[in-house]
């Protein structure tokens, strides 16, 4: 008797689609990284397949009645755990037409990325991006997606509330975004951005709500707390991540770019993604791994001259009310935001 085959599925790597058919139901994980390396060039060993689980079924009990008239057997017991490369294909659930993921740098990859100069050699980066060319080529690069992985693997996320079913995820910068840090001030409250507690209260109504700065997780809780963020009455939040969390990226005639990929959050809450996520924050090579989901916010600075007109947070706080009914924010254009509120309003 021939041996049955498995549905045809796909691979994705670097922007590519990788079609995968005529396997056998004894193909291990093995065999399609094996498979794998001979269409990408990828080694085995560096690749990492995201998103398979293996299926481990119990042998069901049986009941025997008194009278040993029937017996009643009990559901099979099914639990899951990581593929590993000895684990068959089919215990792992691959549907006809599944897209896979797959995660791994070529050799010449490394060794070029291996060459970047030292960054105590390097002239100070730039404080932003302007070439959208190279925002899109990073986006794709496996060595960063791998990166991104790692810190999926290794960091731990300290909840402060529970996410909530059938929310969309808002990430928030801190520093010129919701706060002026530079700014001489006797309390944080003076140097809050106006409308902080009407925006997050707001946006709580629809999202749930992610604090992220490039600094140090003390800072980040102390600076919450001071703010009045921390166990407000009117929203919470989800939980607050650092610097650690942030992967650095090597772009040509810039050199090293430290940023914050919502691959993270995303690979340890697989209930929001790039369909579902938005990010606000003053500087736009924060969100160069995820461009079509950043927003760059207004910088707040010199509160004590521009608290009285600055209403950015009050706008902003319309258009998360706007989009907030969309199935897909992959559509939209957040740059123009404004304009999209222009639109709205007629």
């Amino acid at each position: 008797m021939s041996e049955s085959s498995l549905p045809t599925f796909a691979v994705k790597w670097s922007g590519k689609e990788f079609p995968i058919e005529g396997l056998s139901d004894s193909t291990t994980l093995a065999d399609l990284k094996q498979l794998l390396m001979e269409k990408t060039g990828v080694r085995v060993e560096r690749q990492k397949i995201m998103g398979l689980k293996c299926k481990d079924r119990r042998s069901s009990k049986l009941i025997i009645t008194k009278h040993k008239r029937r017996q009643n057997a009990l559901p099979t017991e099914v639990s899951s755990r990581p593929a590993g490369d000895t684990d068959c294909l089919k215990d792992m659930g691959v549907k006809e037409k599944q897209k896979l993921m797959m995660i791994g740098s070529l050799e010449e990859s490394i060794r070029e990325a291996a060459k970047a100069p030292n960054p105590e050699e390097m002239p100070e980066v730039v404080n932003d991006l302007s070439m959208e060319e190279d925002i899109i080529a990073v986006a794709d690069r496996p060595e960063f997606l791998d990166k991104i992985q790692k810190r999926v693997e290794t960091i731990e996320i300290k909840e402060i509330n529970a996410p909530r079913e059938g929310k969309k995820l808002l990430v928030l910068d801190i520093d010129y975004t919701l706060f002026d840090h530079k700014s001489s001030a006797e309390s944080a409250a003076e140097l809050k951005r106006p409308f902080l507690h009407e925006f997050l209260a707001s946006a709580y109504e629809d999202y749930d709500i992610v604090i992220w700065s490039a600094t140090s997780m003390k800072w980040v809780d102390v600076k919450m707390k001071e703010l009045g963020v921390t166990g407000h009455e009117k929203y919470k939040i989800l939980f607050h991540l650092d610097s650690s969390a942030m992967i650095s990226v090597w772009i040509p005639d810039k050199g090293l770019i430290d940023c914050k990929p919502l691959g993270v959050i995303w690979g340890k809450y697989p209930q929001y993604n790039r369909q579902n996520t938005i990010m606000f924050d003053d500087v736009s090579r924060n969100f160069i791994m995820n461009p079509q989901n950043g927003l760059k916010i207004k910088p707040f600075r010199d509160a004590h001259f521009t608290r009285d007109e600055d209403r950015e947070l009050i706008q902003l706080a319309r258009y998360l009310k706007c989009i907030a009914r969309l199935d897909d924010f992959t559509k939209l254009r957040h740059r123009k935001w404004e304009r999209y509120l222009d639109k709205y309003d007629k």
